[in-house]
């Protein structure tokens, strides 16, 4: 391998199945690819959910706790994570497919010509990004002067 990249991202969610079902919604080619229960610290046993391809996923686990804000303030300095940025095929049939399971954008992405994208909030409270590159180089998508 001559790159590293993000194998997965970890969450501790309320409502598992829930985001597990946003996820498969917005992007038809994942799949659950592995699940079980596992003893968390002797306290409780806790469920956990590998969603993703078999190069990259978002391993989701049960036992939150707390109220989730169903509107989290992303500019803020709050700790905790803010997104998970996801590169999808066609920003518009995802949408399009959220859409129709009830689930309508938070916010866009800014102006970029070669890349769009929007922020989408799990009913959990989980914000994801969806971004359509339009460009297959990488100095293009990558150029932060453009936007």
């Amino acid at each position: 391998m001559d790159h590293a990249y993000v194998e997965h991202a970890n969450v501790t969610v309320r409502d598992l199945d829930e985001v597990k079902d946003m996820l498969l919604c917005a992007l038809p080619g994942w799949r659950v690819r592995g699940e079980g229960t596992l003893d968390w610290f002797g306290n409780r046993t806790i469920r956990w959910l590998h969603v993703g391809t078999e190069h990259s996923y978002i391993a989701l686990q049960s036992g939150g706790e707390g109220e989730a804000d169903k509107h989290p303030e992303w500019r803020s300095s709050s700790l905790g994570t803010k997104h998970i940025g996801i590169v999808v095929p066609s920003l518009n049939e995802t949408l399009q497919r959220l859409a129709a399971a009830g689930y309508t954008p938070d916010h866009w992405g800014g102006a970029h010509p070669f890349r769009t994208s929007a922020y989408v909030l799990a009913r959990e409270g989980l914000q994801f990004e969806f971004v359509e590159y339009v460009s297959s180089e990488l100095s293009e998508r990558n150029d932060y002067a453009l936007q």
